[in-house]
This record gives C-alpha cells, sequence and structure tokens, in this order.
C-alpha cells in the first residue's frame, strides 16, 4: 500500500471518466491509503477499494436505460432520480455484486463527504466509524431538487458536492504529502450562476433551509475558487491532478450508452499514459 489520499470528484454519470482512471489503478496494484470521494466520486471509490474493475461501467451502460435504476418520472414524483433501493439492494446483491467483504476489510481509509441540510456545511464519513456509511454515500450523491434528503443518523444530507465539490483540504488537513486529484472536468472549467428556474427550484425545496439555500447559491463560487487553488497547488507539486484533456460533453443524467463508453475509455487511456508521472510523484 501506498501512503498517500485519492480525492475523487462527484459530476453523477461523468464519474465514468473517473472509473477508467480507477480501473487502470487497480490493475496496476496502486492502492492509495486514504480514499474520500464526493457523490459519484464515492461510489468511484468504492468499487477501486473493493478492487472491481469495470463494475461502475457495467452498471452505468447497461442499467442506464432501466427505469428501476434511474427514472425521470420516478424524480417526478418521487424526487429520487436515481432509485438507491434499486442501486444498493438487487443491483449490489444479485445483478452485479458489490464485494462488500473486500470492501471492509480494507486496510485503506474511506470517506464519503455530504452536506448536512440544517447547516450547509460538509461533513465527513468514514469507513469503519460511521455506522450506516451505505446511507452516507446514498446522501453525497443525492442531487439537490433531483433527489430528496437522506436520513443518516437522524439527520438530513445532500449531495457532498453542494458545499464542497473536491475535498483535497481535507486530505491535506488529514496529513498527507502525497495528495492525487481525479476530476470530471477539463482543465479551465468554471460553474456558471445558477439559471433563474434553478433558483426557483432552490427557493421551492430549500426555502425553510437558509443555510443550506445559501450553500446552493455559493456553488459556482466554491467550485471556481477551488480550480483556481487547485492550479496553484499542481503548479507547485504539492498535488497531482488527473482530468479529462478535452471538453467534457457527457451530462450528470447521460443516456447515450457510446458516450459513456468514449469517456470510460478516455479515463483508462489517460491514466496509462499519467502513470509514469503519477509513480514518479508517490516516489513508487
Amino acid at each position: 500500500m501506498t501512503e498517500g489520499a485519492l480525492v475523487l470528484e462527484g459530476g453523477s454519470l461523468r464519474c465514468l471518466f473517473t472509473s477508467g482512471v480507477l480501473d487502470v489503478l487497480v490493475e496496476q496494484g496502486i492502492e492509495l491509503s486514504y480514499v474520500n470521494g464526493v457523490s459519484a466520486g464515492s461510489m468511484c471509490g468504492m468499487n477501486y477499494i473493493s478492487k472491481q474493475v469495470g463494475r461502475t461501467l457495467k452498471i452505468n451502460t447497461q442499467f442506464v436505460h432501466d427505469k428501476r435504476y434511474l427514472s425521470f418520472r420516478n424524480m417526478l414524483k418521487n424526487r429520487a432520480i436515481f432509485n438507491f433501493d434499486f442501486l444498493f439492494g438487487e443491483l449490489s446483491t444479485e445483478l452485479v455484486p458489490f464485494d462488500y467483504e473486500t470492501f471492509y476489510k480494507s486496510a485503506q481509509r474511506y470517506v464519503a463527504v455530504a452536506t448536512r441540510c440544517k447547516t450547509g456545511k460538509p461533513e465527513y464519513f468514514e469507513k469503519g466509524v460511521c455506522k450506516d456509511l451505505i446511507a452516507a454515500i446514498q446522501a453525497s450523491s443525492s442531487m439537490p431538487v433531483l433527489s430528496r434528503m437522506i436520513l443518516v443518523d437522524g439527520k438530513n444530507y445532500l449531495d457532498g458536492g453542494v458545499s464542497m465539490p473536491i475535498a483535497y483540504q481535507k486530505a491535506l488537513d488529514e496529513g498527507y504529502e502525497k495528495v492525487v486529484l481525479v476530476l470530471t472536468r477539463e482543465h479551465g472549467y468554471r460553474k456558471k450562476e445558477p439559471g433563474r428556474w434553478m433558483r426557483r427550484g432552490y427557493d421551492r425545496y430549500f426555502g425553510p433551509l437558509p443555510e443550506l439555500r445559501a450553500a446552493l447559491e455559493e456553488i459556482p463560487e466554491r467550485y471556481n475558487r477551488m480550480q483556481e487553488e487547485i492550479d496553484r497547488l499542481e503548479e507547485a507539486g504539492r498535488i497531482f491532478v488527473i482530468r479529462p484533456k478535452h471538453k467534457v460533453t457527457v451530462s450528470r443524467v447521460e443516456q447515450d450508452v457510446k458516450k459513456l463508453e468514449a469517456l470510460y475509455s478516455e479515463g483508462r487511456e489517460l491514466m496509462k499514459e499519467t502513470l509514469p508521472h503519477l509513480k514518479q510523484y508517490l516516489e513508487i
């Protein structure tokens, strides 16, 4: 095992890029001692630690048109665009089984990041510490407006990306000297201010939660500021960043399987190209 941190950005189905990167790391036997993930990044992190190459790809290409997994009608009816009951139920136990034994027995630390709805602040749920880690991962992956809040230990949470889109500072605060980021947007990408309809959705669903509503409004400024800091840290050699070379056109709920497969392949090929530089950075 290599002492270092792996930090995974979210992005829903843009995580196919991340899964391509991580599958190559697994194949190369590169195990970083600490992993944290936000939103879909938290799910990719699970499959990295369980060492299940291709699992993220298989789920998101074979089931993306399955209403049991992803349903716009269910989103309108129940505010749950992704069906976590199916994902962590039948899909993970029978259809594309998740290796819970390997995951929980691994010495690698794993942390899922979610946003507390009452405070609008990020909270961190660690394997072996959190009593209901699966609920925390569901919360981390629950997109505002498109998903309902998830209860973890009696408290409501939503997508970690609302308050902490890329938890590199957490890894630095933990004292890791080597920090590897896997991002799902190309270099130079910046978020735009939310449109009128999105703001109305925020007001409708989160008006009674002013701290969360404020955190949602601050998403673009926070994300863009972090991107600038990431550039500075990368230039200084403090962190190692892996991200798509080209503009990412895959949407959060992409339905085009060929585009998903292409993004996965891009992640794989880029990681293969980057391996010598990564090994030099990690000193392995």
